[in-house]
């Protein structure tokens, strides 16, 4: 479903990401590990056609990501770190807008239902959207994304500003839409809710993809030892 093939992208002749080879399946969800400045941002920017690739191609179920920007996107379910939101609409409003723009329309009670099972209390349904918390905000765009019921879920540091219970939500609701035949990748600094939510795990560092691994494979320790080897080289 996800496949880049030998993708590099540089800045001001500085690498982002450096020839990196990935395929991730449908109904698999893939993590991607790294400090700041190792290339996952850039990477997810590509397939969503936010950025193109100097070098390779990234394909979406087959479409060039680049040249089929608009058909990627209605394929992807998108939740970025900071979810923007319209402060004077409620969380209801909001998703019912959202939903409407990417062609879905549901009845009030699907959509609060959307919000309850995202993690937002049932209380702040129908309050300004001003008002919120980081992490009541970033339960409304997890319920955009849910609601659109897409392919492709692409997530950049999800659980940013989320507590443990709803961190641990959202790794119940990604295996849902796994079951369900949509493909995902992560990018995260977490390591133990990667290691919980994913059947796969990738490290970049300086922009290359250096280790992969199944998370069955290893313990949330093992997994630390394996990252801050990779870091500390």
């Amino acid at each position: 479903m996800i496949i880049l093939n030998n993708v590099s992208k540089s800045f001001k002749g500085i690498p982002a990401v450096k020839n990196l080879s990935l395929q991730i399946t449908e109904g698999e969800i893939y993590g991607l590990l790294g400090s700041n400045g190792a290339g996952k941002s850039t990477t997810l920017n590509m397939l969503l056609g936010f950025q193109q690739p100097d070098q390779g191609k990234a394909f979406i179920d087959g479409l060039d990501t680049s040249a089929h920007v608009k058909e990627v996107r209605s394929l992807i379910g998108y939740i970025p770190e900071s979810v923007s939101l319209y402060p004077y609409l409620t969380g209801m409003e909001n998703l019912a807008y959202f939903c409407k723009i990417s062609g879905k329309k549901y009845a009030d009670q699907e959509l609060a239902g959307f919000l309850t099972e995202c993690g937002l209390d049932t209380n702040a349904h129908h309050k300004r959207t001003e008002t919120y918390s980081k992490g009541m905000r970033q339960k409304v765009g997890i319920a955009i994304a849910y609601a659109k019921n897409a392919k492709v879920y692409i997530l950049d540091e999800p659980a940013s500003g989320l507590d443990p219970v709803a961190s641990n939500e959202l790794s119940t609701l990604l295996g849902k839409l796994a079951l369900r035949g949509a493909t995902i990748v992560m990018a995260s600094h977490d390591l133990f809710r990667v290691r919980e939510t994913c059947t796969r795990i990738g490290i970049m560092k300086k922009g290359t993809l250096v280790k992969e691994m199944a998370a069955a494979s290893v313990s949330a320790t093992e997994l630390e030892n394996i990252y801050l080897a990779y870091m500390q080289d």
